[in-house]
């Protein structure tokens, strides 16, 4: 079977249901074990009360690509199970308003056995640094990944 390309796992991604992503509204570029790019069209859904992004969210956005990205890494390598957060270091560097569509990038800092240190950025159209952050995250057995609630 031919492996996917970065594109086509998107594609995929892009179909899960729910979840904080699809709430968000992030659409995924590419996902491979060097890059995880999201894109988003900033909405009243991201806004603080004086009409900026929320840091939460960039810090959410910062976290989602680079732990999508670290899982993807690891999974390419033959781990069975997937990764967590561990740290997340998001810095605000310049407020946006609704309507612009920003871009997230993340990439990996190290891909060790037991945790991966992933870097990201959220720029606007002109490529200015709207955020940026580090994510640390561990990777952890299917029995260690925290279950559903059952009703």
């Amino acid at each position: 079977m031919d492996e996917l390309t970065g594109e086509q796992i998107a594609r995929e991604l892009n179909k899960v249901p729910g979840g904080w992503g699809q709430a968000m509204g992030l659409r995924f570029v590419t996902v491979t074990d060097e890059e995880c790019t999201v894109e988003f069209t900033v909405a009243e859904q991201h806004l603080q009360p004086y009409g900026i992004v929320h840091g939460g969210v960039h810090a959410g956005v910062i976290e989602s690509i680079c732990s999508t990205g670290a899982a993807f890494a690891a999974h390419k390598r033959g781990h069975k199970g997937g990764v967590v957060g561990l740290e997340n270091h998001t810095s605000f560097i310049k407020a946006v308003r609704a309507g612009t569509v920003l871009r997230g990038t993340a990439t990996p800092v190290t891909r060790g056995r037991t945790t991966q240190v992933w870097e990201a950025k959220v720029t606007d159209p002109q490529g200015q640094v709207i955020a940026r952050g580090t994510v640390r995250l561990l990777c952890v057995t299917e029995s260690q990944l925290p279950q559903a609630p059952t009703t």
